[in-house]
Formats: C-alpha cells, structure tokens, sequence
C-alpha cells in the first residue's frame, strides 16, 4: 500500500472527525430520519460532503461510496468508503460518543482503514503490509492486539449492547468481562480482548474500516457465525485471534437480534 495514499487518507479522516467535532460542540441539533428510520443530522451530510469534495479533487476516478450519498461511480476499480459520523444516536444527543470513519479498497481487496476519534484526540489506522497504529497530536505509535489466550474474564467490549437479545448477553456475561467502552480501537490497541457487535446490524461502511485495522494489528474480525464480515449479517467478532474460535463457540446458535423499534427509540450506534 502506497504510503503517500495512506498518509492521504489518516489526514482526511482527521480532518472530517474533526469538523464533526466543531459542528457536535457547536450544538447543531438538526436531524430528520431516513428511509430505514435511522436518525441523520445536518452534520452528517456536511461532513460527507467535505470527505466528498476532497476525494473528487484528489481521486476522481475512484468510485465513493457514503453511508449518506450512496454510490458515486468511478472507472479505477478502487473505492473508497466513508462514514461521516459513526454514532449519530449519540451525537444527536449530545453524548461525545462517535467517530469517523475512512475505508480504501482496490483490486486486492481492503487496503486501507482509519477510525478518526476527534473528542479522544486519537486515530487508529492501517495500511496493507503496513501495519496497525495510533496516532495523537503528539505522536504516531505501532499498536498490536492483546496476547490472551483464555476466553475467561476476557476484556470484552459491546456494540448495540441494548439491542442484544438477553440469550447473548447472559452466555457471554457467564464467560467475560463485559464493557461498554473499547470498540474496535480498544482491541486494535490491546486495551481490550474483544469486540462484539449485535442487535442492529452495521451497514458496510461500519465494517470496512475493521478487516484492515484488525488483520494488521495482529488480530482476526468475522461476523458472529465465523462469515467475512463485509459479507456477514451486520454482526461483528473482532478478537485478537488466540480468542476468536472459543467466542465462535461459545455464541453458536445463540439469537443476536431483537426487535429494537419496538424499544420506542433508535438504539442504534
């Protein structure tokens, strides 16, 4: 992977994260519901647009795919995937729970993922074959997963946590150390053992970062029944590898959905 692409790619997530940021600070309380009844805010659309504009200027025969524009067609065979805010439900709610997120992928397959966390100050990205760091606004560090090998008391982190269905929750809260916080950075940078995403299924945009960031931290994401995960269910197994096998069984058969409309709100991350 071309490193001037991928220093290309870290500095265009930083910066759309970070107008996130600005507009999530300055109070922009718009949003309206999509097709789906998923929320989408003013800042959303503004952030897409900004990712948008830079790639048409930087990349113009890449094809773009956005969580809120859809598909704009290209002729290279590349793509590029954006996820303006991760975490509308929170943003929208003034909780500084959220992220951007930047995926490339050419005719080998994902090449390059960045997750922008703006109220953290850190991003965590990698390059194919060049592998997996964290980067503050002080320092650019290699990260690796963590070395455990025992599924008991593993550090555990939920996605979608109010979404899961109580068979889920109960068979892992039996085995692990469930938290709320870690995700997939957590794990890229051994903070955490796992990530487990359930209930409301991701979009693809979620999930396109992961398979380049996870594989080049040293560890291994499908989805909950062992599938790739930018072809799986919407569910997400992110582990550190030694751990991935005994997660896949111990949630073998289990249910990983409910019926989160009927909750009266959009629990969705």
């Amino acid at each position: 992977m071309d490193q001037d692409l991928l220093d290309f790619a870290v500095d265009l997530a930083c910066r759309a994260g970070n107008l996130a940021a600005a507009r999530f600070f300055a109070g922009d309380p718009r949003t309206s519901r999509k097709p789906d009844g998923t929320e989408v805010t003013a800042a959303d659309l503004a952030v897409e647009e900004v990712v948008r504009g830079e790639l048409a200027r930087h990349a113009p025969d890449d094809e773009v795919y956005g969580e809120e524009g859809g598909t704009t067609a290209g002729t290279s065979g590349r793509r590029w995937v954006v996820d303006p805010i991760d975490g509308t439900y929170y943003f929208a709610r003034r909780i500084p729970l959220f992220n951007t997120r930047l995926a490339f992928e050419d005719e080998h397959g994902p090449a390059i993922g960045v997750i922008r966390e703006p109220i953290a100050r850190q991003t965590v990205f990698a390059g194919r074959g060049r592998g997996c760091w964290r980067s503050t606004d002080a320092e650019a560090v290699p990260v690796r997963v963590s070395d455990r090998t025992g599924i008991g008391g593993a550090r555990t982190a939920m996605g979608n946590p109010g979404t899961w269905p109580e068979e889920l929750l109960l068979a892992l809260h039996r085995r692990v150390f469930l938290s709320t916080s870690g995700g997939t950075t957590g794990l890229a940078t051994g903070q955490v053992d796992a990530y487990v995403i359930a209930g409301f299924p991701m979009g693809y945009e979620d999930v396109a970062p992961l398979p380049v960031i996870v594989g080049e931290a040293g560890g291994r994401v499908t989805d909950l029944s062992g599938n790739p995960v930018l072809s799986g269910d919407g569910t997400v197994l992110a582990t550190n590898g030694h751990l991935h096998d005994a997660f896949l069984a111990l949630v073998h058969g289990l249910p990983t959905a409910r019926d989160w409309r009927a909750l009266g709100d959009d629990p969705t991350s």
